[in-house]
């Protein structure tokens, strides 16, 4: 093989591979609403951002959101008085009830969660994940707990 032919084979498989790692950890999913701000509270580990869509009143007390996971990035563990339902519309992502094995969602996923049952959710470690989480707050906000390890999150 002459050197010419070595350096463009080791170039193109040099750039094929850059190119699927950058789109392994892309957070410019192809989504339906915008990405929103970054979460810069402590219910979270690692990036991930909200674009509300709609917030509860007195008139209808379910709030709408989109959230945007970096890989790795995912919830403590919570709880939703009256429950939750994420729509899974982009990426691959966890969900994990307490005392469960943890499920791999991917997008056209749908989840309930029920009604006071510790969860978490969140990106996979090489993947971005988008979810819009319906939130019924009719009985109560989410209850935040304890961080989910590492240990938990790579089980």
């Amino acid at each position: 093989m002459t050197y010419t032919k070595f350096l463009f084979i080791f170039i193109f498989t040099l750039n094929n591979s850059f190119a699927q790692i950058q789109k392994k950890y892309s957070v410019d999913a192809e989504t339906v609403f915008d990405k929103g701000e970054k979460i810069n509270n402590d219910n979270f580990t690692g990036t991930a951002y909200l674009k509300m869509l709609t917030t509860h009143d007195k008139e209808n007390p379910t709030a709408i959101g989109n959230v945007t996971f970096e890989p790795e990035a995912r919830t403590k563990w919570h709880l939703h008085p009256a429950g939750q339902i994420l729509l899974v519309t982009d990426g691959i992502g966890y969900y994990q009830e307490k005392g469960q094995s943890k499920k791999i969602l991917y997008k056209g996923d749908v989840i309930k969660c029920p009604a006071n049952v510790e969860h978490w959710h969140g990106a996979s470690d090489d993947s971005y994940f988008v979810q819009i989480a319906v939130t019924n707050n009719d009985k109560g906000s989410a209850v935040w707990l304890q961080a989910v390890s590492d240990e938990e999150y790579n089980k």
